[in-house]
């Protein structure tokens, strides 16, 4: 087995182990962008709120399959080794994108066309469940003990340009073509190129080694095990739940849903929508290694205190400050202060899971962390606040649905980190033992 090079640029290797996240979060983000589009070519016509309510359900029913794959991907991740899994991956991913960029609309092939569509996004869900996490935890094991937070946060980091990237071509379709055109077959494009990349991206990927901390262990833990342990730690399994849940809900709340949000609900012209989406990008993009970094210094608790409690104090005031007078500049204010609370808590919050995850079951523990929260919390919350919305008559209801999410993440990190230094809970020890042995 081919260990990490420390000879190699470290940011060559962020770079690769990174590339497959990209592709994750771009596939993720031009469904959400192009969920309208994607409603009026796929799915039944007849009354605009159900199709959107149906496009937006599939967008979240890929994360129901986030848990499974967690357990299952995650698991061969821990048995097999960090680059076979993170190669697996990335090929189901693949095979998921394809599915929805080459559906037939729903006036040719009817009913069949929003089936495949969820069976490609059940696929994507299933690799998405490990995919993070593998991520993550690679990042991690190669990091110097003291620069992990930073190392860890450009897993993040990628996501963002993903976003930006996203957005950046959703202003050129928008500025080039008409609504009809963009229903009938514009939303198609940025699919396309998606798929045009994944050739360059497996290229990337197939020359990571496998990291010194898993290439060093003498036995790895076979799936009744991985399942035991997952039972035995189940208190840290769902304070880290509790933890991941304002992240879930908060990203796909300023990413995904924000150009439905602008133009559905606001009726702001889909140009300013997606302008505000790449400056959240661009937010995040630039929160997270510096907070990441921070976080190594200070500690992680402090981090998520200070963002949970900021959520909670003016997420309602900023979004009723917004519905009172809905414009392009009042939208960017609010959606870019999200996005610096977002970034802060992201760049401290997905170290400290790998942190206080065991180490025998680290990418096991985190996918699974990860895809619960996505799945219950954050896959559903375009649905959640188009419901709310519609239910309440308050456009303001989705800031109450990330509120309640801030609070549970508050409650969490006192919970998951007792210390006022903000070191890791108790599994998260193995973490440390684990590098020890690396960097003796």
């Amino acid at each position: 087995m081919q260990a990490h090079s420390r000879s190699e640029p470290w940011a060559r290797t962020i770079f690769r182990v990174t590339s497959g996240n990209f592709l994750e979060m771009y596939d993720f983000s031009v469904y959400g962008f192009y969920a309208v589009s994607i409603a009026h070519a796929l799915f039944p016509r007849g009354n605009e709120f159900v199709s959107l309510l149906l496009s937006l359900a599939t967008f979240g029913v890929g994360f129901l399959m986030r848990p499974i794959g967690a357990l299952v991907l995650g698991g061969y991740i821990d048995r097999k080794g960090r680059r076979k899994g993170l190669l697996l991956t990335l090929g189901l991913m693949s095979i998921g994108m394809l599915m929805i960029t080459c559906v037939p609309g729903y006036s040719t092939i009817g009913i069949a066309a929003p089936i495949i569509v969820v069976c490609g996004r059940l696929l994507q869900g299933f690799s998405a469940g490990a995919e993070l996490g593998g991520v993550s935890v690679y990042l991690a094991e190669i990091a110097p003990p003291k620069q992990r937070g930073f190392f860890v946060s450009w897993q993040s980091a990628s996501q963002q340009l993903a976003v930006v990237f996203a957005a950046v071509l959703g202003v050129v379709l928008r500025w080039q073509l008409t609504a009809e055109q963009m229903d009938s077959w514009g939303w198609r494009i940025p699919f396309v190129i998606g798929c045009l990349i994944i050739p360059v991206l497996f290229s990337m990927r197939r020359r990571l080694r496998e990291t010194d901390v898993f290439a060093a262990r003498k036995t790895t833990p076979t799936p009744r095990q991985i399942v035991q342990s997952l039972q035995m730690h189940r208190r840290t399994i769902g304070g880290a739940v509790m933890l991941v849940t304002m992240t879930a809900v908060m990203f796909n709340l300023i990413t995904a849903y924000t150009p439905t949000y602008g133009q559905s609900v606001l009726k702001l012209p889909a140009m300013d929508t997606f302008l505000v989406t790449m400056a959240v990008g661009l937010t995040n993009f630039l929160m997270l290694p510096i907070i990441g970094a921070l976080s190594d210094k200070v500690g992680r608790r402090p981090v998520l205190t200070a963002c949970a409690a900021l959520v909670i104090l003016t997420a309602y005031p900023a979004m009723y400050w917004l519905i009172q007078a809905p414009s392009f500049a009042r939208l960017m204010i609010v959606e870019v202060w999200y996005a610096f609370i977002y970034g802060s808590y992201q760049g401290g919050m997905v170290v400290a899971l790998t942190e206080i995850m065991p180490a025998h079951i680290r990418s096991t523990g985190f996918s699974l962390v990860w895809s619960v929260a996505q799945a219950v919390f954050g896959g559903f919350t375009p649905v959640i606040c188009t419901m709310l919305i519609h239910t309440s008559g308050n456009n303001a209801m989705p800031a109450v649905w990330l509120t309640c999410a801030a609070a549970v993440a508050l409650i969490a990190t006192f919970r998951m980190f007792p210390k006022a230094e903000g070191s890791p809970a108790t599994p998260g020890m193995a973490f440390e033992e684990g590098l020890s042995q690396r960097h003796s």
